[in-house]
């Protein structure tokens, strides 16, 4: 697609651009064109509302061969986006939530996150929020006599955090698997407008706890971009090392997690310490098991010293080996594959439609990877592989994590082979430009994470847009279990181990 296609402006990942130069277009027109867009391989990267000058706006950021946005104004209603493409429908209720916009013929309206319009307008979904509770609405039924249903949470054993799955069921087999979240709608966005300045990177970094290098990253990327402030070579280096390691620790343990669901102990039980050890990494570099503390607006606060490099390097070279078998043993166990083979199986087809994104979407054939497409900090410096596989499921998924943790361990001993230098920063200098905007994109160990930071005519915050990977993926965690036995649900879910606070902002 040519950027000539469409009025939607082209944006660069990481940049700030004066609002005033975004298209901003008739509804019709800006609907025809996303829906265009759409239509010739783009993908929604968001979709929200804003106030602008006393009225709600809604902006569009789409993404192909590049990053494109556009502005219009919002109509009470509007024909629901969703009828024609489906990635949209998640947004629209968001949307429809959060500023009481109706889109007409949406084709599953219910409730995100349950919490009140921030415009005060009557609440489209009928809901009392003096005496409602979060699942109190009609889920979907399957009707007939030997179907029935079984309910799963919200509350769950251990420290798990809330959900609900509801599952139609014929016997043990699947019909339909309805998953309910915003169980504890935090706020997040509306905390980061109101929140002062100094605090905004503590607030980021929690958005999701084992995704804290990567919304710190997106976090402080707009920061720098609103105040012109340059980030160095060592910096970069070292933000890329950090967002590796949380990559390589996260989807070691869910590997241990797959393991022991199909109850193939040994590596289930190397895999959980060799995950220590990686979260040690993360604490070698910042004092932090999950790198808190260490990216912030302008770069840094912990230089990587050659003491910490050669450590890290020398730890590296003992694991290296150690996880290459493990994972080689896991993979190629028969008894594993006879159960990740063909389970949770989502087509190339369905997955585009619902816009899967991360190892999730490359498990179906799907080759996107920010760090390809838009790269940030060192990644363009790097070859990162497409690692696409084609069956989507339980095993391709496995397959793109393990190949992934082999990558990333490779990407972290080219960039620990020379001395590293930065100069640590606290916050970038300069205060956030003034009615502009900027999109930045990561690729975060569960895929494509993005914060969208839009300031006033004071430089203030005027809209914070957060959408982490999970938004689009836990519909495909529903995909999966289509047509599958009841007892393959705790081994589908580990396969995609999504994010319910990323979700409940």
């Amino acid at each position: 697609m040519t950027t000539g296609f469409n009025d939607f402006t082209p944006i660069r990942n990481g940049e700030a651009i004066p609002l005033s130069s975004v298209s901003h277009l008739p509804f019709d027109e800006f609907a025809a064109q996303a829906l265009g867009i759409i239509a010739n391989g783009g993908k929604v990267v968001q979709f929200f509302a804003y106030p602008a000058d006393g009225k709600v706006r809604l902006m569009a950021v789409l993404r192909s061969d590049a990053l494109f946005v556009a502005t219009c104004d919002a109509p009470e209603r509007y024909p629901a986006l969703s009828v024609h493409c489906e990635p949209f429908h998640l947004f629209e209720r968001e949307i429809a939530e959060q500023y009481g916009i109706r889109p007409e013929g949406h084709p599953w309206m219910k409730m995100v996150r349950y919490h009140a319009n921030c415009r005060g307008v009557e609440d489209i979904f009928g809901n009392d929020y003096a005496e409602d509770i979060p699942g109190n609405y009609d889920y979907y039924q399957v009707s007939g006599e030997e179907i029935h249903e079984v309910a799963v949470g919200p509350v769950h054993a251990g420290v798990i955090e809330p959900g609900h799955f509801r599952f139609n069921c014929i016997g043990e087999r699947v019909l339909n698997l309805e998953i309910q979240l915003g169980y504890q709608h935090r706020g997040v966005e509306e905390l980061l407008l109101q929140a002062d300045p100094g605090r905004l990177p503590f607030i980021a970094e929690n958005i999701a706890g084992d995704t804290s290098i990567g919304h710190s990253l997106c976090h402080a990327q707009a920061m720098e971009a609103l105040c012109g402030s340059a980030v160095d070579m060592g910096a970069k280096r070292i933000r890329t090392i950090a967002l590796e390691l949380e990559r390589i620790a996260n989807h070691v343990g869910d590997l241990g997690a797959l393991s022991g669901d199909v109850a193939f102990l040994p590596p289930a039980n190397y895999c959980g310490r060799m995950r220590g050890d990686f979260l040690n990494m993360s604490l070698l570099l910042c004092g932090n098991r999950f790198g808190k503390g260490l990216v912030r607006p302008g770069g840094v606060r912990f230089a990587l010293t050659d003491e910490i490099r050669l450590d890290l390097s020398s730890r590296i070279d003992d694991l290296k080996p150690q996880v290459d078998h493990v994972l080689a043993l896991l993979m190629n166990t028969p008894s594993v594959l006879a159960r990740f083979e063909g389970c949770g199986r989502v087509s190339r087809d369905d997955a585009e439609k619902l816009g899967l994104v991360g190892p999730a979407g490359r498990a179906c054939g799907l080759p996107y990877d920010v760090r390809r497409a838009f790269p940030t900090e060192y990644y363009d410096r790097l070859d990162i592989p497409e690692n696409a596989e084609s069956t989507g499921d339980v095993r391709a998924r496995a397959k793109v994590r393990c190949d992934e943790v082999m990558q990333s361990i490779a990407i972290i001993e080219s960039l620990l082979g020379d001395a590293t230098e930065t100069a640590t920063a606290l916050r970038p200098e300069g205060c956030p430009a003034s009615d502009s905007l900027v999109v930045t994109l990561n690729e975060a160990w569960r895929g494509e994470l993005s914060h969208c930071v839009l300031t006033d005519h004071r430089g203030g915050m005027l809209r914070y847009k957060i959408k982490d990977p999970s938004f689009h993926n836990w519909n495909g965690l529903s995909m999966s279990l289509r047509d599958t036995g009841i007892s393959d649900f705790p081994l589908n879910n580990k396969s995609y181990n999504l994010s319910y606070c990323g979700f409940d902002l």
